[in-house]
C-alpha cells in the first residue's frame, strides 16, 4: 500500500547544523525513506500543518531575533512568507484545531508570541508578546526561562512548558494570561513536552531524566524513570499510541526509545529499544510506523511497530542534522 510523505525540519549551517532546510521524503510499504524534494529555510527546526488549509509554518530557530515561515505545501514546500518569532531561538509552535491562532516558544528568552491567522492562514499584523520571569535550581539551564512547547488543551486553553522555571504557563481562549498565572511543576525537572490524555498530563523532565504525571489540577500523581540506561538522560518527546494504550518517550543520551503501559497515573516499562542513531530529537507515529530525528547521526530512522512496541530500525534515511518529523 501507498504511505504517506514526510517533512523534515532540522539545522542548516547558519543554525550551527548541516541540513538543507525541509526535506520532503516519500514513505514506501517496505518502509523504505526517499528523499523527493529539498526547500531552502534558516532553521527550521520544528513544523506543523495548517488544520484545513495547503500551509505548513516552521520556526527559524536563530539567536537574536527568531522567524517564522510559511510554506505553500506543495511537492516542494515554497516559502510564502517570512515574520519575527518575536523572541530568540524558537523551538517549537502550535497552531488552535480551528486555524485562528498560531503560538511560538521562544527557547531562547522565554518568550511566547501569538499570531492571529486570517482566513487564508496567513499570520495578521501586530502580534501578541508575553514576556516571562523566574529561574529554577539547574545553574547552567535554569538562569531564566525557556519556553520550550506549546499546545493548545481539550479545554482550548494554550499550555507552554518552560524549562527554565519548571512551570506550566497558560493562557485562555482569545489569548489573555490565566488569572491564577502558571502552574508549578516539579522544582528541577525543567519540563520539556507533554500531551493530555484521559484526564492526565504526562511530561518529560529534561533536567531530571522523568516523566511526571499530573492530574486535572495538576497535582502530581505519578513519576517514572523514562529510561532504564544508566548515565545522563535528556528525555526530548512523548506521544501517545492511537488507542492510548502506550506512551513512546524519546531518551537523548542512552538514544533509546522508551514505551510505556499507561493506566491513568501509573505507567509501566514495557521495553526499550534504540533509537537507530544518535541524539533522538523528536519522532513521528504514522499506522504501523515510527520514524525518529537523529539529530546528531544526521538520519531519520524508522522502527516497525508490533502491536505497538517499536522494533529495531531496520530503514534510515540520510538528513542533515534532523530536529523534527512531520507526517503530512
Amino acid at each position: 500500500m501507498s504511505r504517506p510523505g514526510l517533512v523534515i525540519g532540522g539545522y542548516t549551517p547558519d543554525t550551527e547544523g548541516s541540513g538543507p532546510g525541509l526535506t520532503v521524503a516519500r514513505a514506501h510499504a517496505d518502509g523504505r525513506l526517499e528523499a523527493v524534494a529539498e526547500t531552502p529555510a534558516s532553521g527550521p527546526s520544528f513544523v506543523v500543518a495548517h488544520p484545513r488549509l495547503p500551509l505548513l509554518y516552521a520556526v527559524l530557530e536563530r539567536a537574536g531575533d527568531g522567524g517564522l515561515a510559511v510554506f505553500a505545501d506543495d511537492p516542494a514546500p515554497r516559502l510564502l512568507a517570512e515574520h519575527s518569532s518575536g523572541g530568540s531561538l524558537p523551538c517549537h509552535l502550535a497552531l488552535d484545531p480551528e486555524g485562528r491562532w498560531l503560538a511560538i516558544a521562544n527557547y531562547g528568552d522565554g518568550t511566547v508570541t501569538a499570531y492571529r491567522l486570517g482566513e487564508d492562514g496567513m499570520p495578521e499584523p501586530g502580534p501578541l508578546t508575553f514576556r516571562h520571569e523566574g529561574r529554577g535550581p539547574h545553574p547552567d539551564r535554569q538562569e531564566g526561562p525557556h519556553a520550550h512547547q506549546a499546545v493548545f488543551g481539550p479545554d482550548g486553553v494554550l499550555y507552554v512548558t518552560d524549562l527554565g522555571t519548571d512551570e506550566m504557563r497558560r493562557f485562555l481562549p482569545g489569548m489573555r494570561p490565566h488569572p491564577d498565572g502558571p502552574v508549578r511543576l516539579a522544582s528541577g525537572s525543567g519540563p520539556r513536552h507533554f500531551l493530555h490524555h484521559e484526564g492526565h498530563w504526562y511530561v518529560t523532565g529534561e533536567l531530571d531524566g522523568s516523566v511526571r504525571v499530573y492530574d486535572a489540577e495538576w497535582r502530581e500523581a505519578g513519576v517514572v524513570r523514562a529510561s532504564g540506561a544508566t548515565g545522563e538522560n535528556l528525555p526530548s518527546h512523548i506521544a501517545l499510541s492511537a488507542d492510548g494504550r502506550h506512551l513512546y518517550v524519546a531518551n537523548r543520551g542512552p538514544d533509546t526509545l522508551s514505551v510505556f503501559e499507561v493506566d491513568g497515573p501509573r505507567l509501566t516499562m514495557v521495553t526499550e529499544v534504540p533509537s537507530g542513531g544518535s541524539w533522538p530529537r523528536h519522532f513521528a507515529i504514522d499506522g504501523d510506523r515510527l520514524y525518529v530525528a537523529n539529530q546528531r547521526s544526521d538520519s531519520v530512522t524508522v522502527l516497525a511497530l508490533k502491536d505497538g512496541l517499536p522494533e529495531p530500525a531496520d530503514q534510515a534515511l540520510a538528513v542533515g542534522t534532523p530536529s523534527c518529523v512531520l507526517v503530512r
